[in-house]
């Protein structure tokens, strides 16, 4: 597409984003808003759920559109329309304009704790007419819009609206889709005063200029705790950077997830070296599948004594070797806050295994142990064996089937699993 096709669209799209775009009333007409909405509310609640599906049924007839049958029999489940029922899922199901429209009489009269909009092919007319409906009827308190990539400007100012304004909702999922220019704007303008408590990105193409914007918001954000950005090709360079700068200014965030990026040993010292700022903060740490090796626990071993929160750490899918492990094995033994600690598939043998029971053998906070998908073989569990006659800490040992197979008693793998 050429520079001038691209403004073109742009300008295609800001124009019917003004032209459906909902304007919110002014703060001397929200008493009044609010009474007319409480007796909406009133009204619904001396509704019957027949009565509500008769309603749907007329709304779609109104709106030429066949009633949605996976709606339909989600309906037919609810026992009580005065509570909020657990799920509505429309996930899968095309959601073009009109029957977006037709849905508002459900919720006016049900609420939810989840709804799933994940690949309904929204477009952004129906997606800004449904959104604007869940924050007036503050529909559900987890909304999944992934695999949404339709949903265009207006849909993403919307769900900013309602980000910002909601009262109920803690958790959004906007996986699936580019993160362009005019999504990262509205949703890190969103985060400047939302109330969500997690976050998931996964796979939105995030890395560079999107992550940058994000970030400036989220060091702003007092709310969020859990924050989901595996899969966006996250870099051990400007990426890494913009990430430790996250965990230095942003102490309530509790959870990380930069499972399957390509932080590598540079992205881990920028993530170590913001983890030594920290005082409070971060509880886990997810960095599996980064290329990450065994010189990149040299940053690790530095900063793992001093750390007083951190509970899990999943360093699974990278190439870090028995020598890795050796590199930790001092900063392990220390460290009293880890209780999981993720090592599958991270090529480590017999030799790896007898560091980690030396480890067991005298942190006394570690409660899991995953070690699957490595070479240990018979020797490296006759070490974790007699470990655990002295660890009285860990409660699961993740280890791979094939090992019953192994020359090993009965007893000594019961021992092993319990």
């Amino acid at each position: 597409m050429t520079g001038r096709s691209e403004e073109e669209a742009t300008s295609q799209s800001l124009k019917e984003s003004i032209e459906k775009r909902v304007s919110f009333p002014p703060d001397e007409q929200m008493v009044s808003d609010f009474v007319e909405r409480r007796a909406e509310l009133q009204e619904a609640d001396s509704l019957t759920l027949a009565d509500i599906i008769l309603a749907y049924k007329q709304s779609c007839e109104k709106h030429h559109v066949k009633p949605n049958p996976k709606a339909l029999d989600q309906l037919k489940q609810i026992n009580c329309v005065t509570d909020r029922a657990r799920c509505f899922d429309l996930s899968g199901e095309r959601l073009d304009y009109c029957s977006c429209e037709s849905l508002e009489e459900i919720l006016k009269s049900v609420q939810f704790d989840f709804i799933s909009l994940k690949g309904a092919e929204l477009e952004q007319n129906g997606a800004s007419s449904l959104l604007d409906m869940f924050l007036y009827y503050e529909s559900a308190t987890h909304l999944d819009v992934s695999s949404n990539s339709g949903m265009g400007f207006s849909g993403w100012l919307s769900l900013s609206h309602l980000l910002r304004q909601s009262g109920c909702l803690w958790r959004l999922d906007a996986c699936n889709m580019p993160m362009v220019d005019y999504a990262a704007q509205a949703l890190s303008k969103a985060l400047l005063t939302s109330r969500l408590t997690v976050l998931h990105l996964e796979n939105t193409c995030l890395s560079g200029k999107p992550l940058f914007t994000l970030v400036g918001a989220l060091k702003k954000n007092v709310a969020l705790q859990e924050l989901y950005l595996s899969e966006n090709n996250l870099n051990g360079y400007q990426d890494s950077m913009q990430l430790g700068d996250l965990l230095k200014y942003k102490s309530t965030l509790k959870t990380l997830d930069l499972s399957n990026n390509t932080m590598s040993d540079s992205g881990l010292e920028e993530i170590c070296d913001a983890l030594s700022s920290q005082k409070t903060g971060l509880r886990t740490l997810i960095l599996s599948n980064n290329h990450i090796t065994h010189l990149g626990m040299s940053h690790l071993q530095d900063v793992l004594p001093h750390l007083k929160t951190l509970e899990t750490l999943n360093l699974g899918k990278n190439n870090l070797e028995n020598r890795g492990i050796h590199t930790l094995k001092e900063s392990l033994m220390i460290n009293r806050s880890l209780l999981q600690l993720g090592l599958a598939s991270t090529g480590i043998t017999c030799e790896g295994a007898v560091t980690l029971a030396e480890i067991l053998a005298e942190n006394p906070q570690i409660q899991r142990l995953d070690v699957r998908q490595n070479q240990v073989l018979a020797g490296g569990l006759m070490a974790l064996s007699l470990a655990l006659k002295i660890n009285r800490s860990l409660i699961r040992l993740d280890l791979d089937q094939h090992l019953k197979e192994e020359k090993v008693s009965c007893q000594l793998f019961l021992i092993l699993i319990i």
